[in-house]
């Protein structure tokens, strides 16, 4: 905790006692709920990065140390020993599952993963040249139309319904997405090849052998589970806010998705690739490329590095790096990009330029060389994300919903517009 007691606030002759919300680790809060009641005044916050809006025991992440925890369970931990699904697991129910308890969650969801076939006649409908992610995001708004029976927010037995058709079905829409785009047919999910592996199988097996390596399958779990939840970041905020009108899960979730559209959430794996590949057809070399980033009269950018909430090395990024060697090596393939990537984070992270700067190498530097290497092309590596990323907003909602201080979303604002004035008629103007 960072602190043992309460806080006081003078507004003019007012004097108010802030509450302090204790935090197992890392920040307390402070309660300003009677603020606005007792002195008439609101805080300012652009992009709420001081306000805590809930309390949660999902994830914890200490950016000073380059600490990401799962339901306190250390992210380097999960990725060496647990998978996607049992992670999913975990986030929901809060405890890792018995054999038992995953066997049956894992059958539960492998028998959804098929879909319905005006679903794949809906995603058809969109045009070829549509961004993935406007289709998926579509399509998860649509799920409660096939399902009515999860629209209404009614109970245990209906969050655990939406949980497993969602866990079960992005998958599949993600992969007939790609094979849309790309005017390839959309096969059946085959859920007896397992979760990750028919993933692959649906969305590349006409692009790669069916028989996908089992390094190959490995990484992409792996890249899964490591964005399965990151703490309240702008989608999971979204999908939090949204909830809180009792919003049911689809239609949360499909905002969440909205969210990590945005390029300055979602696409930053994509923008190291685009990095990469200009470095090599146009700056000539690391050290070059690398001088005129620190030139303030340059516009270029360094992609990758640097993270909002990292002061330190991600605790992510290592892990991709060793699972972008393992799936070079088992499809027998070398990169350049991949080679340049390795260049520039030894320079990045010896040059007291980056250094001073904590521009550490974060988890989206190496992750689109591994899809790229799978066979994803750069239009997907959001929608994969997103798939990632699902464990987390379904645990995020589910946590808030069974939360008894939550309250609908209501910021509020600062008005800066013109004072009351008298309207004018149009002919007088």
């Amino acid at each position: 905790m960072s602190g043992t007691s309460d806080a006081t606030l003078s507004v003019g002759e007012t004097t108010l006692t802030l509450e302090r919300v204790s935090a197992v680790e890392g920040n307390d809060g402070l309660s300003i709920q009677r603020l606005l009641g007792t002195t008439g005044d609101v805080t300012y916050d652009p992009g709420f990065g001081n306000t805590a809006n809930c309390q949660s025991g999902i994830t914890f992440i200490d950016g000073a140390e380059g600490i990401l925890r799962y339901r306190g369970y250390p992210i380097e931990e999960l990725a060496q020993h647990s998978g996607y699904l049992e992670t999913s697991y975990l986030l929901g129910k809060g405890e890792l599952p018995s054999t038992e308890q995953f066997e049956a969650f894992e059958t539960r969801v492998l028998r959804h993963t098929h879909v319905h076939e005006d679903f794949r006649r809906l995603i058809a409908s969109f045009p070829r040249s549509a961004h993935p992610m406007a289709i998926i995001s579509s399509a998860v708004s649509a799920l409660p139309g096939f399902y009515p029976e999860v629209f209404e927010v009614a109970g245990e037995d209906v969050e655990e319904l939406a949980t497993v058709l969602l866990l079960a079905k992005l998958p599949t829409i993600v992969a007939y997405v790609l094979r849309h785009t790309r005017g390839q047919r959309m096969p059946d999910a085959e859920p007896e090849n397992g979760f990750v592996r028919d993933f692959l199988r649906m969305a590349l097996h006409e692009v790669r052998d069916p028989e996908v390596p089992d390094e190959v399958v490995s990484a992409m779990d792996k890249l899964l589970l490591l964005h399965a939840d990151h703490e309240q970041n702008c989608s999971t905020a979204t999908v939090r806010n949204v909830g809180s009108a009792h919003a049911n899960l689809f239609l949360s979730v499909a905002a969440g998705i909205n969210a990590l559209s945005g390029p300055l959430h979602g696409g930053a794996n994509e923008a190291v690739l685009t990095m990469l590949e200009e470095i090599r057809d146009t700056h000539g070399d690391v050290n070059t490329f690398v001088n005129k980033v620190k030139d303030k009269s340059s516009d270029v950018r360094l992609m990758g590095f640097g993270h909002r909430v990292y002061k330190n090395y991600d605790p992510r990024a290592a892990i991709v790096k060793s699972a972008a060697d393992e799936v070079l090596g088992s499809l027998g393939m070398s990169d350049d990009l991949l080679d340049l990537a390795r260049e520039l984070e030894d320079v990045a992270l010896n040059d007291d330029y980056f250094v001073q700067r904590k521009l550490y190498p974060n988890v989206d530097f190496y992750t689109g060389l591994i899809y790229r290497a799978i066979g994803f092309p750069t239009s997907m590596f959001t929608p994969l994300f997103a798939l990632g990323r699902m464990p987390g907003w379904i645990a995020q909602w589910r946590e808030m919903m069974h939360d008894p201080s939550t309250r609908i979303a209501r910021p509020r604002q600062v008005y800066t517009g013109p004072a009351m004035r008298g309207y004018v008629p149009m002919a007088e103007r």
